[in-house]
């Protein structure tokens, strides 16, 4: 199955157009099925309904959220799609399967104090640590992914008229208005830091210390590491800055179709669960302060 699997992601990176950290999921999850089929010594026109039930099985014998087993199976949908499409197989086995309903897991967000202090934590009398309050800085004001933010090229900064151009998924193009402080900060690390880092011609925003690419996963460890500094002991993910905005702004009666458009969520139920941790932070005060509840 390595040639359709080649083909696939061909398909999906040229004529598609998705982005390199889009296409990634879509191969692991392909490649897995296929070392599943190999086990089973099945080829790739034996495949039938009973045994993609029996990778479905499998795959919840793994303790695997359903939330995975749904991207997973999905991955698999839009591959025999496209082998029915290119005319590799006659008959869509996954068409008869209904997928695992998605459990609505809220995601962790910091309150307005825990941002102010894991935002004020990197030193700004070093170079690093005014890039990398420039990257925090950044994150919490445009709401955008961590892999956003290393996609960023110093062409996509335009401080002078309040706004950052990303590129999302499937390489949308959005437009994201920033403030005054991520802007300050942004314009310091352009001016002052990024020049003695850039020790090659790249036009990235963000660099290391060896002058290359920032990484998803250096920014991901550098979030982390601030929180322990200042006492945060909350699960975090690389979206923790990104669901923090998205609920502060809830709270301050931001219209849902506009968070939907600066998220780049294609999908505006996706956006509202951050409605839900509204509702949730409501809970909380009402049962703190309510003299009855």
């Amino acid at each position: 199955m390595v040639l359709e699997l080649n083909q696939f992601i061909q398909y999906l990176s040229i004529e598609r157009g998705l982005s390199k950290n889009t296409v990634v999921p879509y191969k692991r999850d392909i490649t897995q099925f296929d070392s599943f089929l190999r086990k089973k010594r099945k080829s790739l026109n034996k495949i039938d309904t009973i045994l993609l039930l029996n990778y479905m099985s499998y795959l919840k014998q793994g303790l695997l959220s359903s939330s995975s087993i749904l991207r997973k199976m999905a991955s698999l949908k839009a591959f025999f799609r496209f082998l029915m499409q290119e005319d590799i197989i006659t008959v869509n086995p996954i068409k008869a399967i209904q997928s695992p309903k998605k459990e609505m897991r809220l995601p962790s967000f910091l309150t307005y104090e825990e941002v102010d202090k894991l935002l004020s934590t990197p030193d700004i009398q070093s170079a690093l640590g005014i890039r990398d309050k420039a990257i925090l800085e950044a994150l919490y004001a445009t709401g955008m992914r961590v892999s956003e933010a290393v996609g960023l090229n110093l062409s996509d900064l335009h401080l002078s008229a309040g706004f950052i151009r990303v590129f999302g998924k499937g390489e949308k193009e959005r437009v994201i208005p920033i403030g005054k402080i991520a802007s300050c900060f942004l314009e310091k690390y352009t001016r002052e830091i990024r020049p003695k880092l850039a020790n090659c011609e790249t036009n990235s925003l963000f660099l290391n210390w060896r002058g290359g690419t920032l990484t998803r996963q250096s920014i991901w460890k550098m979030i982390k590491r601030y929180a322990v500094l200042v006492g945060i002991r909350k699960k975090l993910s690389p979206h923790t800055l990104r669901h923090s905005l998205a609920t502060h702004l809830l709270s301050r009666d931001v219209d849902l179709r506009a968070l939907q458009k600066m998220l780049g969520h294609s999908d505006i139920t996706t956006t509202q669960i951050y409605t839900h941790l509204d509702d949730k932070r409501l809970k909380t005060m009402h049962l703190k302060f309510h003299p009855r509840a």
